[in-house]
């Protein structure tokens, strides 16, 4: 009687799992799942918040750019740069306009007092121009963003005093 050191068909093909997972990596996706008669096959990658903090952590390393100074001296000057008062700050994560269109006028300027309310910024998110209001009458002090400017959740904008 011939033997075979052959197991029986396993319906599972590792090829497969691996073709899916060059799938993800290639597209950027973070899941993909097939499914095919009793077989059913699910790839997911484990997002880590790395990126997240690396993204936060880009304007701070940004903002040490002046000539030749101690490295003390940016920290310094960095902590007094923002005016006392209180912050407005963005609901969301998009991009900022300081305008409601290109080439009008800006909503708010340093200088300007505002009332509770009053349209100080738009942030786009995802194709929709949201309106930022001022949450209390004062006077704007500061500026702190630029117009078309990437902005995170809670990122300062302006300071109202």
């Amino acid at each position: 009687m011939p033997t075979s050191s052959k197991a029986p068909a396993d319906p599972f093909d590792t090829r497969l799992v691996r073709k899916l997972a060059d799938i993800l990596t290639e597209t950027g996706l973070s899941e993909i799942e097939v499914e095919q008669g009793d077989l059913k096959i699910r790839v997911a990658k484990t997002l880590t918040a790395a990126p997240v903090q690396q993204v936060v952590a880009a304007p701070v390393a940004a903002a040490p750019a002046a000539p030749a100074t101690p490295s003390a001296a940016p920290a310094a000057e960095a902590a007094p740069a923002v005016a006392a008062g209180d912050a407005v700050k963005s609901p969301m994560v998009g991009t900022v306009y300081l305008q409601p269109n290109p080439g009008s006028p800006a909503f708010v300027k340093v200088g300007d007092t505002v009332e509770a309310g009053q349209t100080m910024f738009i942030v786009e998110a995802m194709k929709t121009m949201n309106p930022i209001p001022a949450p209390r009458g004062g006077k704007i002090v500061q500026i702190l963003v630029e117009d078309a400017q990437p902005v995170e959740f809670g990122e300062p904008l302006a300071i109202i005093e």
